[in-house]
């Protein structure tokens, strides 16, 4: 048999180790055999010079390994969307466009930086204006931070909070990844909570599923201001070589008692009640009660044509001139219920005799009553149900000058539900249903990694929203000085959209309002420049509003007949003395109407710190002061009856400093933090501790928190 596989060619025997190997070892293998052939060697010296079939005499054969079961070879990442150095790191995870066929990438969260600020609206820029506790709504100072008009407005006050199609995470790890959270603060009747786990596994380099839970929320500090927040994102992704996939379900539920703010502002700055739960609350006797429920479901997928055959050297499609097709689906659905009683509160100092002496009002806190003129139960109903086709061209590679042309139409199908009088009548619910249309497109390269550019589009030609426009641009120039990179960014967008259904349609205990509104238009400039390596960053905004609407003092829907001009100014500044950190944010804005778009003129967050190693490599520790402070203006209030933010003009807060004392640590993978939030109160000021008009923020409070991952 040996003298048989001596006699065959070698050719032959080229195509048959070709043809039975592996294939990321074929090319090896075929160019051994070569090289030993042009130097002479023949079959003898390829095999070793031993006779595999036969043995001496008299000498046992050993038993050949079993050859039947192949070890499986465990492919790498070859995804489209991931650079070298991103496939690099150990773990990150991205989130998805709902539009387009590109992902966001972002490294996990372990650091220690911010890790003390516990709540999520305070992370970005300046912070937001908050009711006061874990889990209540918010809207973020900077006008160009707040989120524009989408479908689900219910939700807006609380996005930093809920999960969404484009923000749930996915992940790619190296081991199992398992991580838990938890912070409290205050006594049990007045505790607030934060728990978070997070299960991440990837079954193969390019498939992996998630579990991401987090609950938030307080037992408040006032009276009837509990406030629970559940959010649930599960998730499953397959990112392969041609084919991607992801999925995920999402359930956001909100429980919130609204207290409907203090029965006026000297209960708070005159300190005559010891404990915060004393103060009176203008709805706490009315037991009012807001609850939100949130569905979602979604599936993104795509299939890559390259356009050029694929060889076993093609580590990725994402150097090639390549075709992507694909399809979006998500199904919305929200709903939010809103309860109270009749019971008017009582203002002690609701106004002054002759005599100077101060009289008690009792005060009705919603003026009119139409359903029921005892108590409340609204609920609003909204769903939408999207499907989107897009294609993806790839002329050359994807990190080229043209590196992706987009298009794609979608069709959304939207029902909303309230309940009306006819309800009585036919003792159902009626639905209204409306579709909309359209079209939308981007294109966007890059000329080495000095220049980054983008445009793009989204038009409805007919449909619910028919007429609604949007078109942007930017631009990224980045240079170098000493290596480090210098980034200045411009942006550009004009838009014209359509006003929410509830804006035009509604029917409620307390408001009531059927009438057509003009379609909103903006212009908005962006220019940014960014030094990462040295924590320096300023950008500026400038943005024109015509017809803009918005929730006037008496918190009817609005629109203004005009224009609106907005200006920002945002500059951050961390400066770093060997282990003390001084980190700055400020914010200047202006506004040419406070009554349609209020502002603070001045806005910022410090935080002062010293980091230092305890123990070299194993715990490292910082303490310091967060301080957060803006002018004082019209902000803000809140009408827990519909759910939003309006412009009230009857107070203004702000100019009080509010200041948190922190040590925060981190040992091995464990991360953890003790905290006294707003230890200076009482110190100094006249204790004006609003960010909203009529709510409080919460007065000192201890608090702790853990964090820790696990890679197994």
């Amino acid at each position: 048999m040996y003298k048989a596989l001596k006699s065959i060619p070698f050719a032959l025997l080229f195509g048959l180790l070709v043809a039975v190997a592996p294939s990321e070892s074929r090319a090896q293998s075929a160019r051994d055999i070569m090289r030993m052939q042009q130097q002479g060697q023949g079959l003898d010296d390829v095999l070793g010079n031993a006779n595999p079939f036969e043995a001496e005499q008299g000498e046992q054969v050993e038993e050949p390994a079993d050859s039947t079961r192949e070890r499986k070879i465990r492919k790498p990442l070859e995804s489209y969307f991931f650079s070298d150095s991103i496939r690099a790191l150990p773990n990150f995870q991205w989130n998805i466009s709902r539009d387009y066929n590109r992902v966001e990438v972002q490294p996990l969260d372990t650091t220690l930086a911010n890790w003390h600020i516990d709540y999520p609206f305070y992370r970005r820029g300046v912070g937001d204006a908050a009711l006061g506790g874990l889990g209540q709504a918010s809207e973020p100072l900077n006008y160009f931070d707040r989120p524009e008009r989408t479908d689900f407005q219910l939700a807006a006050p609380y996005a930093a909070y809920v999960y969404d199609m484009e923000n749930v995470p996915f992940y790619n790890l190296k081991k199992p990844y398992f991580n838990f959270t938890y912070l409290e603060s205050g006594q049990k009747k007045v505790r607030e909570e934060h728990f978070e786990l997070t299960l991440a596994h990837s079954i193969s380099p390019t498939t992996g599923f998630s579990l991401d839970y987090r609950a938030r929320g307080t037992k408040g500090q006032y009276d009837w201001s509990r406030t629970k927040n559940h959010n649930l994102a599960i998730a499953f992704n397959h990112t392969g070589k041609r084919y991607t996939l992801h999925a995920g379900y999402v359930n956001n539920h909100i429980e919130a008692r609204e207290n409907g703010g203090v029965v006026g502002e000297w209960a708070v700055r005159d300190t005559i009640y010891e404990k915060p739960s004393g103060i009176p609350m203008r709805l706490a006797g009315a037991q009012a009660e807001n609850l939100y429920r949130n569905n979602a479901f979604f599936v993104e997928q795509s299939y890559a044509i390259p356009l050029v055959p694929l060889t076993d050297y093609d580590f990725s499609v994402a150097d090639l001139p390549a075709v992507y097709v694909g399809h979006s689906f998500e199904y919305n659905a929200w709903s939010r219920i809103y309860t109270d009683i009749r019971s008017p509160y009582i203002n002690e100092r609701g106004h002054k005799d002759d005599a100077g002496r101060f009289v008690a009002d009792t005060i009705e806190y919603y003026k009119n009553w139409y359903i029921n003129p005892q108590q409340t139960r609204d609920s609003v109903y909204e769903r939408v149900i999207s499907n989107r086709l897009f294609v993806q061209a790839q002329p050359w590679d994807r990190n080229g000058v043209v590196g992706t042309i987009n298009g794609g139409v979608g069709l959304d199908l939207h029902t909303y539900s309230q309940f009306a009088l006819d309800d009585y009548v036919s003792g159902r619910r009626g639905k209204v249903k409306k579709t909309s249309y359209f079209a939308y497109g981007s294109i966007e390269g890059k000329i080495k990694k000095y220049v980054d550019w983008g445009a793009d589009f989204k038009f409805y030609p007919s449909g619910y929203r028919g007429g609604d426009l949007r078109i942007g641009a930017r631009l990224a120039l980045t240079g170098y000085l000493r290596g480090h990179p210098l980034v200045l960014e411009g942006r550009f967008s004009t838009e014209k959209r359509s006003a929410g259904y509830f804006e035009e349609n509604l029917f409620s205990n307390h408001y009531v309002w059927f009438s057509p509104l003009r379609k909103e238009n903006e212009t908005r400039f962006e220019v940014a420049l960014r030094v990462p390596d040295y924590a320096f960053e300023v950008s500026a905004w400038q943005g024109v509003v015509t017809d803009k609407i918005y929730y006037d003092a008496d918190s009817h829907v609005a629109q203004h007949d005009g224009s609106v001009s907005l200006t920002s100014v945002y500059a951050r500044k961390d400066f770093r003395i060997g282990g003390l950190h001084l980190d700055h944010r400020v914010l200047l804005q202006w506004s040419t109407d406070q009554e349609v778009v209020p502002v603070p003129l001045f806005s910022a967050f410090l935080s002062y710190y010293y980091e230092f190693w305890v123990t070299r490599g194993v715990l490292r520790l910082q303490i310091g002061l967060d301080g957060r402070y803006n002018t004082s203006y019209h902000a803000p209030g809140w009408n827990p009856s519909l759910g939003v933010f309006f412009n009230q003009r009857e107070v203004e807060t702000g100019n009080y400093p509010y200041l948190d004392f922190f040590v925060a640590g981190k040992w091995k993978r464990m991360r953890i933090f003790l905290k006294y939030q707003h230890v200076n109160k009482g110190l100094f000021g006249n204790d004006d501790y609003f960010a909203v008009a009529k709510y409080p923020l919460n007065p000192g409070m201890f608090k702790m928190g853990i964090s820790w991952g696990f890679y197994d």
